[in-house]
């Protein structure tokens, strides 16, 4: 992080989709098509959620420069119509410059029982919510490991992760062990 890149100044939109795509483009949302949520696109100029060729993706450029480059997470910025397990894919993380992608497409999901994807695979749970299974932690396991495998493989060869919880989202979901300290409270 020593030797990376500090950007200090940065536009929120008070909404999440249009703020993460403006944040992983470096253009303004109405540019990007992003004017709101992917769930209220419309034809009208800047909000149809479908991010142009013409604004590479900050992944896609750091991809062909040499990054290894991941996504983890909450992923918000796929066109409702094209966000089904049979694509297209072009607008998932996969197809905007991220070789790897371990979350879920959309707004939210439940952080107990996720519909999350490995790249454009829906991946099933290995454990439920009784036995302590918490999205935030699978998803932290999993970037842990891709970092892990990167440094081991490639000591050398930059990466680029995006590391997007979806508990700080409605639903607010937190593990067990969190919510029974305030059991009865």
């Amino acid at each position: 992080a020593a030797n990376g890149l500090k950007y200090n100044r940065f536009h929120t939109t008070a909404l999440c989709a249009p703020t993460r795509a403006a944040l992983l483009t470096g253009r303004n949302h109405h540019t990007v098509n992003m004017g709101a949520i992917t769930e209220l696109a419309t034809s009208a100029p800047g909000q149809n959620s479908v991010i142009p060729n013409t604004c590479a993706p900050l992944a896609k450029t750091l991809m062909l420069n040499g990054y290894a480059t991941a996504q983890f997470g909450k992923c918000h910025e796929v066109p409702v119509w094209e966000s089904s397990p049979m694509g297209p894919f072009r607008q998932w993380p996969t197809g905007q410059g991220f070789e790897h992608f371990y979350g879920f497409v959309g707004g939210e999901t439940n952080q107990y029982a996720p519909a999350i994807y490995q790249d454009t695979v829906p991946v099933e749970q290995d454990r439920s919510a009784e036995e302590g299974y918490h999205f935030t932690e699978d998803m932290t396991d999993h970037a842990i490991d891709w970092v892990r495998q990167q440094k081991a493989l490639m000591p050398d060869k930059p990466f680029f992760m995006y590391y997007a919880p979806g508990a700080t989202h409605a639903p607010h979901h937190v593990p067990a062990e969190w919510s029974d300290k305030y059991r009865g409270a």
